[in-house]
């Protein structure tokens, strides 16, 4: 995975589903610097995927990201997060269901709060329901376990890859080419 790197580095937090299908996109986006499977927003410490799978801890499937802004804003992962899933269902993503599976940004910030409302609010009337997506501050990252690391690129022709990871990761390199670290699936 090639990087470029300004020096500079932030930090996002996104759930949009199954963290498979975020990780596998967001590894392949120029300016991000590194992507990290995990948990949040839950009320159980150091919980596990069996635990989260269960619906009872409260955590959402995210990823974090270490990102150069000087090579992609906020904004632009925003735009890259909005479209690769759907921000309309409630505590899904096609037949992923739980809260585990929401549609969040956890604000490491009141700017990235700010941007986040702002962009929701100006995408309103591109879908044809309301967003749901919620967000919230910034709370305790737990990392998910090693094998969810890199998911996609160490598993690519396991059946949940192919039918629900490939398609989005396409997605993603059809609409935003010129994001892209690489042409092609």
């Amino acid at each position: 995975m090639e990087h470029i790197v300004s020096g500079e580095k932030s930090l996002a937090t996104f759930g949009g589903g199954c963290f498979w299908c975020l990780d596998s996109v967001f590894r392949d986006t120029k300016g991000v610097l590194s992507v990290e499977s995990g948990y949040m927003g839950g009320t159980v410490d150091h919980p596990t995927y069996h635990m989260v799978c269960s619906g009872r801890t409260g955590h959402a499937e995210v990823v974090r990201l270490e990102f150069d802004p000087q090579v992609i804003s906020y904004e632009e992962l925003l735009e890259i997060f909005f479209t690769i899933h759907d921000p309309t269902t409630l505590n899904r993503q096609g037949h992923d269901i739980g809260t585990q599976y929401r549609s969040v940004i956890f604000s490491h910030d009141k700017r990235q709060e700010l941007s986040a409302k702002t962009i929701i609010k100006n995408l309103a009337s591109a879908y044809p329901n309301p967003i749901v997506t919620e967000v919230v501050p910034l709370s305790v990252f737990y990392p998910a376990e090693s094998y969810h690391q890199d998911y996609f690129s160490d598993n690519p022709d396991q059946p949940y890859c192919q039918a629900v990871v490939r398609p989005k990761l396409e997605k993603f390199r059809k609409v935003f080419p010129q994001k892209s670290l690489q042409k092609g699936v």
